[in-house]
């Protein structure tokens, strides 16, 4: 276990790690987490600024946290920025594990205690509000579910084919290798990015967001097996040469069995290190795509469908807090897997695991 010891004694692969975990328990217990729901209103509450809270009455006394009912004004002619009406009248305390939205977690586990929230008739906003009035930071946390979880989906679907075929052209050679090495190179002179927009585009309108969401992930599947395929061919044709798999054949074991139990094992340094690093594409892909409106779309949330908002130019001048948390969760988290990934790398690397 030399590799985990170099791993944990890495600290930017352990600050990405934490960075995940706390990103993906969010994602997990979001109903926990999130104090409303994704498309819960507030009346007269569209685009309303992050809550301030306060921790002292009108008079200069120590209440504790607190935050007061606010809803929006009419907006300034001048200025465009909407008013904000706050009644400081009826203070509303701020605490945790507090009873709200009930909810069913994983559809199972019924419960109705949130981490935070208010007391009273006051809501709390900590990102704002966005266009439809619904709480920002529910969205953020509900959108993680999505956004999180395509990576790991897609890498389910291509890694097992690009595995297997990259073995089975890397052992067999000849015809075989040949004709799957052509569709590789074919797939991958195929830019990614537009495959994308041009498929997702011509999907039909009345698609739910669940069923977009599979077929971004199939797409995006499809056309990144081929440069996994290509790397465990090399790494096969340098591995089948070696005594055990020579050994192997000669005991007349089956191929297949040969490529599966003895070669595709020793390529796991790689896979690891290669699947840490391919889930971030899958989050950016599945984010430009919800931005341009052809990915995840409304009310369902997703970071990119959230970043939407950046293409109004008001909006991105006048409630700038409705851009900045997801644009900066996207990169945060694409940060946190290559910090993790290039830590794998070293920890897994063989002259390290030698010292």
């Amino acid at each position: 276990m030399k590799w985990w010891h170099r791993l944990k004694k890495n600290p930017l692969a352990r600050l990405g790690a934490i960075i995940l975990i706390v990103f993906y328990l969010c994602a997990i217990f979001a109903d926990f987490v999130a104090p409303y729901s994704a498309y819960e209103t507030k009346i007269d509450g569209a685009l309303l600024p992050p809550t301030s809270i306060y921790w002292q009455n009108q008079q200069g006394e120590f209440i504790g946290p607190h935050v007061y009912p606010n809803t929006q004004g009419p907006v300034e002619i001048e200025t465009g920025k909407r008013q904000l009406r706050v009644d400081r009248d009826n203070p509303c305390p701020l605490r945790l594990f507090v009873s709200g939205t009930p909810y069913k977690l994983w559809g199972i586990i019924p419960g109705d205690r949130h981490l935070f929230g208010v007391i009273g008739e006051c809501k709390i906003h900590i990102l704002g509000t966005d266009e439809q009035a619904r709480d920002q930071f529910s969205r953020l946390i509900f959108g993680s579910q999505i956004s999180l979880s395509i990576g790991f989906v897609g890498i389910a679907i291509y890694f097992p084919i690009g595995l297997i075929l990259g073995g089975i052209s890397g052992y067999f050679g000849g015809w075989t290798d040949t004709l799957i090495m052509r569709v590789v190179e074919v797939l991958m002179t195929i830019p990614g990015i537009y495959l994308l927009v041009a498929l997702a585009a011509i999907l039909p309108p009345e698609l739910s967001s669940a069923q977009r969401y599979l077929l971004i992930v199939v797409i995006i599947s499809f056309i990144s097996w081929a440069g996994l395929a290509r790397v465990i061919r090399g790494q096969v044709l340098s591995i089948k040469e070696r005594q055990f798999v020579q050994a192997t054949q000669a005991m007349g074991a089956n191929p297949l069995y040969i490529i599966w139990r003895h070669i595709l094992p020793q390529t796991a340094t790689y896979v690891i290190i290669s699947a840490t690093l391919a889930i971030p594409g899958f989050i950016v892909s599945e984010s430009v795509l919800s931005l341009i409106g052809l990915g995840i779309q409304e009310p369902d949330p997703s970071w990119g469908n959230l970043l939407s908002s950046a293409t109004n130019a008001s909006i991105l001048v006048l409630q700038p807090w409705l851009i900045l948390p997801p644009a900066l969760l996207i990169i945060l988290t694409v940060l946190a897997f290559n910090l993790l990934g290039d830590g794998l790398r070293d920890a897994l690397d063989p002259r390290s695991l030698q010292r």
